[in-house]
């Protein structure tokens, strides 16, 4: 075996030293392109919105639904002004500023064949949001927000009217609301469903609700893209269409996302659910299958799967070793609540890439990496029947997702605008 490694390496001894240098180096750039190159193939990109998706419907005056109107959007008249500029000669602009905002609060909801499920989450949603931010009236303007002299309680969960006046906004900041619902390939009624209930609103409410409807299935983390591209409120929430968080927790986020802002008015507020770990409210609610014992207990049974456990332990570990310190230091990344300051929007929005599962992982990454603060906030939520997510195969998909992201960004085939 000696022998034969010895006559292997025998060309190598002969070899004159910058030969050798110059076969190294050649191999390794070549294994260098060669991963790069795999990368680039494996890394996704997102699909380039169609012109028919950058428009909204939603319900007018008189009750009916409107013709397809035009989205503005923020993303565009930036790269207009950028454009503009580098036309002009000047290659220096860095400007991300936004155009002030035209509400307070905007809300993204993305919605995949939700037409069981959406209007609960919207009805909850509207109840707060008029409440919190919508037209003041003359007896109950207090700091420019709206605060309902009659009507606001606390609860069990904590006191609504301190929340309330914690989020208080500043004289100068905009008042009301919209709701965006991005229908993302839904093949059901989820946007007919969207409509009616914004009809039901009234005609003082309804076109506060706006419904995008994508042509083609873009998974949730492109439709919360695509909506936050198009929102005009000063602060933008998503949530999910199940209404799994608590809605009147937006008024913790707003509360801490104020806290932490920047100078430039930057900030991210995560809703966590990690304080709720080990508890019955994210524990799987199943019925037995059995039609016996369905008749003897009459009632759910309680288990917690050790699949998702071990998933969950899994999927944080992954985080840790391929993720930077601030977003590995967050210990709920996928909880479906999440609040932006306007000001913050331009550094995230147009550099996202993943439109699966693992988005929220890449905005909280863009985020660090643009040094915006980021604080985590505990919320309620409870499990809700119907997701369409697949435990094992959905999370082996995100942490693959997770791996391919990571280099994406390390390598450089990902890169900012």
């Amino acid at each position: 075996m000696a022998e034969y490694l010895q006559r292997a390496f025998e060309p190598f001894q002969r070899a004159p030293l910058p030969l050798l240098l110059s076969f190294f180096a050649t191999t390794i750039l070549g294994i260098a392109l060669l991963i790069y190159l795999a990368i680039f193939i494996l890394a996704p990109f997102p699909r380039v919105a169609l012109k028919s998706e950058k428009t909204f419907r939603t319900v007018d005056a008189n009750g009916e639904t409107t013709q397809a109107r035009p989205l503005p959007c923020w993303q565009d008249a930036i790269k207009a002004r950028r454009k503009e500029a580098q036309d002009n000669g000047d290659f220096s602009d860095t400007d991300v500023g936004m155009e002030p905002p035209e509400v307070f609060m905007s809300l993204v909801v993305p919605a995949y064949n939700e037409q069981e499920r959406i209007s609960i989450m919207l009805t909850e949603a509207v109840a707060y949001l008029q409440q919190a931010y919508g037209k003041a009236s003359p007896t109950s303007e207090v700091n420019g927000v709206v605060h309902r002299q009659n009507g606001i309680k606390s609860s069990a969960h904590g006191n609504a009217s301190s929340n309330l006046q914690d989020e208080a906004a500043k004289p100068s900041d905009p008042t009301g609301w919209e709701i965006l619902i991005v229908s993302d390939g839904s093949t059901d009624k989820t946007a007919e469903t969207a409509l009616e209930f914004a009809r039901d609103l009234g005609s003082e409410l309804s076109q506060s609700v706006r419904v995008v409807s994508l042509r083609v299935n873009k998974g949730k983390g492109g439709a919360v893209t695509h909506g936050m591209r198009h929102v005009r409120g000063q602060y933008a929430i998503f949530a999910d269409a199940d209404g799994a968080s608590r809605f009147e927790d937006l008024g913790k986020l707003l509360t801490a996302s104020k806290k932490v802002e920047d100078a430039q008015g930057r900030s991210v507020a995560v809703g966590s659910r990690a304080h709720l770990v080990g508890s019955e409210a994210v524990v799987k609610v199943y019925d037995p299958p059995c039609k016996v014992l369905i008749s003897y207990l009459r009632k759910p049974i309680l288990q917690r799967s050790f699949i998702r456990q071990f998933l969950m332990h899994s999927f944080h570990f992954l985080l840790r070793v391929l993720t930077p310190p601030a977003t590995s230091a967050i210990r709920d990344t996928q909880c479906g609540f999440k609040l932006f300051s306007r000001a913050s929007l331009p550094y995230i929005i147009p550099h996202m890439h993943s439109e699966g599962w693992i988005f929220d992982v890449e905005m909280l990454m863009l985020a660090e990496s643009a040094k915006i603060p980021v604080v985590e906030v505990p919320i309620a939520w409870q499990e809700v029947g119907g997701s369409k997510l697949n435990v094992l195969w959905d999370s082996l998909g995100m942490a693959w997702g997770l791996a391919v992201l990571r280099a994406g960004w390390a390598v450089g085939v990902y890169a900012r605008w």
